[in-house]
């Protein structure tokens, strides 16, 4: 997804549900641990951290901006890499290099392991395509095609990367606001999803995640400023948020994590915070305050000034992943990632179901329509 453009981001409702109401769960929240990374271009430094994910080792993979120079023209040679930290933050390496060519990037974006094969995907922006990378770091294949910048929006290409039990790997086409369904080999089988603010349809979706307990797809459905969850099959199950900053309100969000528990942690990215919610879309906690410093403009270097490296203090959240009870965190124009330590988080008693909640309208009560009578632009393939 083309979150960042000329060294300055490109950031990257109404619905219907079933609720069924639970027993309290625990009090989630969310607290500071560390940081990794370092506001710069040197080895081990970061700008614009556009994609998180963390592999059997515990290495934290981190897609890492894209190089201008002065006159604005592409520099392969600043950023355009997946760096690799250890577990304590330690700088280990790269992945990939600036460029055209086989195996190198043109912006780095979201970025995923496939639990089989141990394979990387990462979404490769300007190059409009996903890159696909052995355990070792070696270049295997690319695959795909993407809608490119449309007018309105300042984003474009593949987002979100996530993968089924059966190894069909999902990426988000964040302008032809649809989500793509491939074999592990690239083979392009179908798609969810069409343009609009209905149910089961997006405009820009820019974080996508499988849950681990249901296999409902989590998508975060950015310029309709709302969070989706969808059937394995497509199907629209919940909608809820709204465009504010308030609880539950966002502006436009981006990153989006499920856990063992279903809760989902979203990137409320220009609220510059993290909010957390049951599987039921319910509010449970939020984390994070914004810098005082605004975000780059166009040709100004991809950092807030001044920088406020205080620890929970964001210029804009974007990247995430999810791990072993810790949340990463992009903190987009402060060229880290921040780690905070999930605690608190279990599965609620299930109870009795009382009702149908109609989310982003009220809690009003609502009977579903029958389903033969729902027009749903989805083409999953079977």
């Amino acid at each position: 997804m083309g979150l960042v453009k000329n060294l300055s981001i490109a950031i990257l409702g109404t619905g219907f549900t079933v609720l069924a109401t639970a027993a309290p769960a625990k009090s989630l929240t969310l607290t500071y641990d560390s940081s990794i990374g370092s506001p710069g271009f040197g080895p081990g430094q970061l700008f614009v951290p556009q994609g998180i994910t963390v592999n059997d080792s515990g290495n934290i993979l981190i897609s890492n901006g894209r190089g201008l120079n002065p006159d604005g023209t592409f520099n392969p040679n600043i950023g355009n890499k997946v760096e690799v930290f250890n577990p304590q933050g330690q700088y280990l390496g790269a992945i990939g290099k600036g460029g055209k060519g086989p195996g190198e990037f043109d912006e780095p974006s979201a970025l995923e392991i496939d639990p089989q094969t141990k394979n990387l995907y990462v979404g490769d922006v300007f190059n409009n395509r996903v890159n696909i990378y052995d355990p070792k770091g070696n270049f295997v294949k690319s695959f795909g095609s993407f809608g490119g910048l449309i007018p309105g929006r300042a984003f474009f290409g593949p987002s979100g990367v996530t993968f089924d039990k059966a190894g069909n790997v999902y990426v988000g086409d964040f302008s032809g606001d649809k989500i793509n369904k491939y074999t592990k080999d690239g083979e392009l089988i179908g798609s969810i999803g069409s343009s609009g603010t209905e149910p089961g349809q997006f405009q820009g979706p820019a974080g996508v995640r499988i849950s681990p307990v249901s296999g409902n797809f989590f998508v975060s459905d950015q310029f309709n400023n709302r969070i989706q969850v969808l059937s394995p099959e497509g199907e629209p199950i919940l909608t809820f948020g709204k465009e504010g900053t308030g609880p539950g309100e966002f502006n436009q969000p981006i990153g989006i994590e499920v856990d063992e528990f279903e809760n989902i942690y979203v990137a409320d990215s220009i609220n510059s915070r993290v909010q957390v919610f049951n599987k039921d879309g319910k509010f449970l906690t939020a984390f994070g305050k914004p810098t005082a410093a605004p975000p780059p403009q166009l040709g100004e270097p991809p950092f807030g000034d001044p920088l406020d490296l205080t620890p929970g203090t964001f210029n804009w959240t974007a990247g995430t992943a999810y791990n072993d009870g810790k949340l990463y965190v992009g903190d987009f124009f402060q060229g880290r990632v921040q780690v905070l330590k999930v605690s608190g988080a279990e599965v609620p008693e299930p109870s009795s179901v009382l009702g149908l909640v109609l989310f982003g309208a009220g809690a009003t009560a609502v009977k579903l329509k029958k389903r033969q009578s729902q027009k749903v632009a989805i083409s999953l393939a079977k």
